[in-house]
């Protein structure tokens, strides 16, 4: 009795799969100048800044290794990086306000927008408006607020408008007491319209029959918005939250521009200072031990943000 050749399709998956077959050279193929660029430009760069943060790096070149000198320097010897006492104050103080409430606002504001531009008939025009500063340059958008906060009540907008009001002038670049909060401002500005249209398409995705139970069960607006709009959505929250965390921890143009650092130092954030004590003051190695603490920074996010998701596909 004759038996029947196996189906052509079967017979070429099982010679694909084989060990030595066509299918892993293919798959180096494809995969292998990703892999390639990855190396250069990522992982090379990564240990080179490690070892290089563990030297004295004058122009960039290994000449004397210090150990940990550096990153003791950092949190102890630098008080242009950190200053202990009340108030802190230090470009990595100065990130952890910015965090704290850049991220907080651009959340915030963007999930009330988002909530309250469903309620109306011109939607899509709120949403426009709102977006449009994340059309513009960063530059663009720093080179603006400077005539904006320009500290003469004859050009600065803002200052000519509370001469209105017999309030100023106030020299909001100016003042160590206000830069940062001037500084904040701008960027929320500039990133509450991607809060805004992520978060919408999330508020969006809530099935209608939720909310009207809600309102037939008594639930009033505020507690449909805390109880829940704000849970339903919380994994969307969460994303933008974190990539807001990473814009913050790598911030640098808004800075240079707008107020290179000062007035002094006030004003300084982790990666202008790895800019500042790299480039112009020549301190590779120590520009280097900056940059590793950037990166310890934004591990713990990206740790969190994965697990999130991991745990919400599990629920799902």
């Amino acid at each position: 009795m004759a038996v029947a050749n196996p189906p052509a399709e079967t017979t070429e998956a099982s010679s694909a799969k084989k060990p030595g077959g066509g299918f892993g050279w293919a798959a180096l193929f494809f995969m292998g100048p990703a892999g390639l660029l990855l190396l250069v430009f990522l992982v090379f760069p990564a240990f080179y800044t490690l070892a290089l943060s563990f030297n004295r790096g004058r122009g960039g070149e290994f000449s004397n290794w210090v150990g940990f000198d550096n990153y003791v320097r950092l949190f102890t010897n630098d008080p242009n990086f950190l200053r202990l006492g009340f108030p802190p104050a230090g470009a990595l103080w100065n990130n952890v306000l910015w965090i704290v409430f850049y991220t907080s606002l651009c959340v915030l504001l963007g999930l009330v927008i988002a909530v309250m531009a469903t309620r109306v008939r011109y939607e899509a025009l709120i949403k426009a408006i709102v977006f449009l500063p994340m059309a513009i340059a960063a530059t663009a958008v720093a080179i603006i607020w400077r005539f904006v906060y320009f500290p003469s009540s004859e050009t600065g907008l803002l200052n000519a408008l509370l001469g209105i009001f017999n309030l100023g002038p106030v020299a909001f670049l100016g003042s160590p007491d206000t830069v940062n909060w001037a500084l904040i401002a701008v960027g929320v500005w500039g990133s509450v319209g991607f809060a805004t249209v992520i978060l919408s398409a999330a508020i969006k995705g809530i099935s209608s029959e939720v909310l009207e139970a809600a309102r037939v069960d008594g639930a009033n607006e505020t507690q449909i918005f805390w109880r829940i709009i704000v849970p339903m959505v919380s994994l969307p929250i969460s994303v933008v939250a974190v990539t807001l965390i990473v814009n913050v921890i790598k911030l640098f143009d808004l800075i240079y521009v707008m107020t290179a650092g000062g007035p002094g130092t006030s004003s300084r954030v982790i990666a202008f200072s790895m800019y500042q004590e790299a480039f112009p003051a020549g301190q590779f190695g120590y520009g280097a031990a900056i940059a590793i603490i950037m990166l310890l920074m934004l591990i713990p996010v990206m740790i969190f943000n994965v697990r999130r998701f991991r745990t919400e596909a599990v629920q799902m």
